[in-house]
């Protein structure tokens, strides 16, 4: 069962769109958990990546859905988010977030149905590569593609994401279990390189996305097998 918010002021807008996500699941025999949410304020109160999809309209009494978007991506990358406006204007900024798109009212349910099933088949594709990391306060759902390299120090884990850097305490070698189905790979003792950011190899240093990071004297011959291997389409 995949869980679904709609946040929406407007009652009848919000019946409407669960109406319609009952009816595409019946006629695709697929369960959905609908959590309503009046304003996005609620949504946000404790938020948790646990939702597939995100209905969001844009412009509410109390606040701002474009607002609330960007604050929820910071934590949750793989959502897909869908926007509800009145005004297209203020839709076509969903490119800020990543929107899968935008509903202008009144919604029809043709439209609704390929919208919906291109957020929910985005969403299980990022779902597909993606974890979820304990950090303080809650959760946070990221996508391994935006992970250039995961570094350690003094039991400190720092996540280098292409766009932001989490912080959280753990030990690397667990890490390195978790993300070796994704290709990551070690060039020393403090460092996980996703081999998709590696730009360049010279001598004792590695290019990540930019960052030289160090390859140990005992690790440099398998890291450079490892990636050549990954490269040739193989398995490391």
């Amino acid at each position: 069962m995949k869980n679904v918010a709609i946040v929406e002021d407007e009652f009848e807008t919000s019946e409407l769109i669960e109406s319609y996500i009952t009816r595409y699941g019946e006629e695709n025999n697929l369960e959905f958990n609908v959590i309503r949410f009046r304003d996005a304020k609620d949504i946000l109160t404790d938020y948790k990546a646990v939702y597939s999809v995100i209905f969001m309209d844009i412009q509410m009494p109390e606040s701002n859905g474009m607002d609330a978007s960007i604050t929820i991506r910071k934590t949750d990358k793989t959502v897909s988010i869908i926007f509800i406006s009145n005004l297209v204007q203020y839709a076509q900024r969903g490119y800020e977030v990543d929107a899968v798109g935008f509903f202008v009212k009144p919604v029809s349910y043709y439209d609704f149905a390929l919208m919906f099933e291109k957020a929910l088949g985005i969403n299980s594709m990022n779902e597909e590569r993606s974890v979820t990391l304990k950090i303080p306060g809650g959760l946070y759902r990221i996508s391994t593609d935006r992970i250039k390299y995961v570094e350690i120090i003094r039991h400190r884990l720092y996540y280098h994401l292409v766009d932001d850097v989490v912080e959280m305490t753990g030990v690397l070698g667990e890490v390195e279990k978790s993300l070796s189905e994704y290709g990551f790979l070690r060039c020393n003792n403090c460092y996980l390189v996703n081999p998709k950011f590696v730009v360049k190899v010279k001598g004792q240093e590695v290019d990540v996305g930019g960052e030289t990071l160090q390859i140990s004297r005992a690790r440099r011959s398998s890291f450079l097998a490892e990636l050549a291997n990954w490269y040739a389409g193989g398995k490391a």
